[in-house]
């Protein structure tokens, strides 16, 4: 009867019940998440991988790769946004207060940290995906990622489209798809207003999955009050004052950006193609073998992801109406795509190792080829130059070194790839901002090269010690070449493809 009592009392000390866990196989799959599969053997791979294809990639892209990047960062002066390049100004003055700033740190630094934040941007998004699809459908299209050759030609690169991508990527991994896990409203906002601080141009690509978030929203009011404008406010506020600092003025910049870009047309210098371009040769060219793979994995998979590829087709038809068009600027929905490609390669059941294979062969060769061979000139030039750094510090009767980049402008990087104070030059190509019969100096000099030496050498004492020319080149001036005893001291092959002004090898040429 005291025992029935004491188990009726109300507010006593129940001594709690040990329950035994069983071990059945059943809740083990249950609990076992796929973020906690292989983290580390992942991660180490991805590293890996991408540290091999920042070695792999050995030729240049654009000049935006060097002259909005590295030489920014260089001489912290230039024509966007400093967000960006103080990445890479901070690594170089680490490596300034250690004494370790030699050139070839300065050049392939920058490179692998960029190669780090791609690989951690490739586990992000396999992990996104093994929280939206089974494993299966997950590692394929994982694979298809990996083996993008685009991907392997541009994620290593010191560019803001590269930037721009790989935080698109991460973004991705906390937007709040259908199924997603790790969804995370602040987290991707703040990812995407930094993309935009690196590159305006961002927004073209999150504004319609921006639309969709608010739209899914139910809690409307919260999404802008708490999320859109404090971190919006805080991104622009922070990113305006880093470029009022460096510019020592007011300086919008992403204003600037659209404003000469978009209103006044300034890209358009650079040159232009036709509205249909990114259908007919873009697109197809950035998603290379993938493109089959695309389009059935868009047929099968439209309506779970009919967000993605709104984002795509958007991104491309805002693309295509503006005139200055290249491969680059697409380049961050390409793990959009990516998605639709590993679902139709799951989907081939039996077929989908062979085709993998295929897949596979398919891009290695373009990855291979503009990694290593196409477009390589302009940077081993630089390494031939880097020996004038010693005649330039030691005293002797010969002339201080002197080079003169007869080529079109920005072919090459500058200082970020010398890291001396050599004298150099290339031909000025500022863009045309509204000036009447307006020609830049590359262009004048392309006219009439022997006119342009003429006034811009009076004096024999003011030639340069070095030119630097494509072989396209050669043949116009060989008469000031010999007149002013110039004589081929190297020549560099560059690529198999010359188009107009741009050869197929680097000639270097020496005052005697």
């Amino acid at each position: 009867m005291e025992n029935l009592r004491s188990r009726l009392k109300f507010g006593s000390k129940v001594e709690d019940v040990k329950l035994r866990r069983r071990k059945s196989q059943l809740y083990s799959r249950q609990e076992e998440s796929p973020l906690n599969i292989g983290v580390l053997s992942v991660t180490v791979f991805c590293v890996v991988f991408r540290l091999i294809n920042c070695l792999l990639v050995q030729t240049s892209f654009v000049p935006d790769e060097y002259w909005q990047s590295l030489e920014v960062s260089h001489r912290m002066a230039g024509i966007r946004g400093f967000s960006y390049p103080l990445l890479f100004a901070f690594l170089y003055k680490i490596l300034q207060f250690i004494s370790y700033d030699s050139v070839q740190l300065l050049i392939w630094l920058p490179r692998i940290l960029q190669s780090l934040l791609a690989s951690f941007a490739d586990v992000k998004f396999l992990f996104l995906l093994q929280t939206l699809e089974n494993q299966d459908v997950a590692r394929w299209t994982f694979f298809c990622h990996m083996c993008s050759w685009f991907t392997w030609f541009c994620c290593t690169r010191t560019l803001t489209n590269s930037m721009e991508a790989t935080i698109t990527a991460l973004a991705l991994s906390y937007f709040p798809l259908p199924g997603s896990k790790t969804h995370s409203s602040k987290k991707y906002l703040a990812l995407v207003a930094l993309a935009v601080i690196i590159r305006p141009t961002a927004v073209i690509v999150w504004f319609p999955l921006l639309l969709y978030h608010f739209w899914q929203e139910d809690n409307k009011l919260r999404l802008i009050t708490h999320n859109y404008i404090p971190i919006g406010t805080l991104a622009l506020v922070t990113s305006t004052a880093i470029d009022c600092f460096f510019y020592e003025k007011w300086t919008p910049v992403q204003f600037n950006f659209l404003k000469f870009n978009i209103l006044h047309s300034v890209a358009d210098f650079y040159g232009s193609h036709p509205w249909h371009w990114y259908l007919t040769q873009g697109f197809a060219v950035v998603i290379g073998p993938h493109l089959p793979l695309f389009l059935h994995g868009c047929m099968l998979a439209f309506k779970r992801y009919k967000i993605l590829l709104a984002a795509v087709v958007w991104t491309i038809a805002v693309y295509s109406l503006l005139p200055h068009k290249e491969f680059r600027f697409i380049y961050p929905v390409l793990p959009f795509c990516m998605v639709f490609c590993g679902i139709s390669l799951a989907h081939l059941k039996s077929w989908r190792r062979p085709a993998a294979a295929v897949l596979l062969s398919a891009n290695l060769i373009p990855a291979l080829y503009t990694g290593l061979i196409h477009q390589r000139g302009t940077l081993d030039v630089m390494n031939h130059l880097q020996p004038l750094c010693d005649e330039g510090n030691v005293s002797t009767t010969r002339p201080q070194p002197d080079v003169l980049f007869l080529m079109p402008c920005h072919s090459t990087p500058f200082y970020s790839h010398i890291h001396c104070p050599i004298k150099m030059r290339f031909l000025e190509c500022p863009p045309d901002l509204g000036e009447e019969a307006y020609v830049d100096e590359a262009e004048r000099f392309y006219e009439e090269p022997l006119l342009w030496f003429r006034t811009s050498f009076p004096y024999e004492s003011s030639l340069p010690t070095h030119l630097i020319m494509f072989d396209v080149l050669e043949k116009e001036i060989s008469a000031f070449l010999e007149g002013n005893n110039f004589v081929r001291a190297a020549k560099i092959f560059h690529t198999h493809f010359p188009e107009g002004r741009v050869g197929g090898s680097i000639f270097i040429y020496e005052r005697h």
